[in-house]
């Protein structure tokens, strides 16, 4: 029997990948979000976020599963941003139905990204020859070790574009009438703090305890549900993707100066 109310928290921490890596996926988070959910019916859930972002069909899956089981369920859900929640990390703070973040948090970077390298010319310079076959004209495009080609760049923005329009119609549809009137909103700058919350991506400036305690009064319990990081290393090319990953998610921290 529950004594008092009771706010389920959900830590979504790090950069949001495929599943099957280290870093944050709808397969890995999914556990944690229905339980969160679902046990001992809470009265609210809070989603603890700091995210760089990163994959946005997984942001976009971990979004839904939250919408999802917080319609199912009838529970109120609130994002507190962290150091930051930028890009598929806002996204994921946008599937709350309110977002409240530190006075230094930052939030933002609505836009798509695609990064790569082009090694054509040091291979030419080893006397390397790249050989690639394909069956379908598109197959080998943005291959960094072939000359770039402007079609494949044409046909690449377009679809990040396609992304893009994504990204922003489901922010218009999640923010809606909070959102203030601003050139800049959806070209992927970032706002911190109070400027955030002046531009409508986020509701105030406000930490998880004291906000769920006003909003559910001092007796409030809490309830953490955070992914388990194994206690020894795995061997062999497991541990080499891992540092794959932990490089690949700290550029990203690094991109915000984080």
């Amino acid at each position: 029997m529950k004594s008092g109310p009771m706010v389920s928290v959900v830590r979504l921490q790090g950069a949001i990948g495929m599943p099957g890596r280290s870093s944050m996926s709808d397969r890995s988070v999914a556990p944690l979000l229905e339980k969160a959910f679902t046990r001992g019916k809470p009265d609210a859930v809070a989603l603890e976020i700091n995210s760089p972002g990163g994959s946005p069909v997984q942001s976009g899956l971990i979004g839904a599963r939250i919408r999802r089981l917080a319609e199912e369920n009838e529970v109120p859900v609130y994002a507190f941003v962290e150091d930051i929640a930028a890009s598929g990390g806002y996204w994921l703070a946008s599937a709350a139905d309110e977002i409240w973040g530190d006075a230094s948090s930052i939030l933002g970077s609505i836009g798509v990204i695609s990064a790569g390298f082009g090694a054509h010319v040091l291979l030419q310079r080893q006397g390397i020859e790249r050989r690639v076959y394909t069956a379908g004209k598109s197959k080998s495009m943005m291959d960094p070790f072939k000359p770039e080609k402007e079609e494949d760049v044409a046909r690449l923005n377009r679809l990040l574009g396609q992304l893009h329009e994504t990204f922003i119609g489901h922010i218009r549809d999640r923010r809606g009438d909070k959102l203030a009137d601003d050139p800049d909103l959806f070209t992927g700058e970032v706002w911190i703090g109070q400027s955030a919350v002046d531009v409508g991506l986020a509701d105030g400036i406000g930490h998880l305890a004291p906000t769920m305690k006003e909003r559910f009064g001092d007796k409030v319990k809490f309830r953490r549900y955070e992914q388990r990081r194994p206690l020894l290393p795995r061997l062999g090319a497991q541990m080499a993707s891992d540092a794959l990953v932990q490089i690949e998610e700290r550029a990203e921290y690094a991109r915000f100066g984080l």
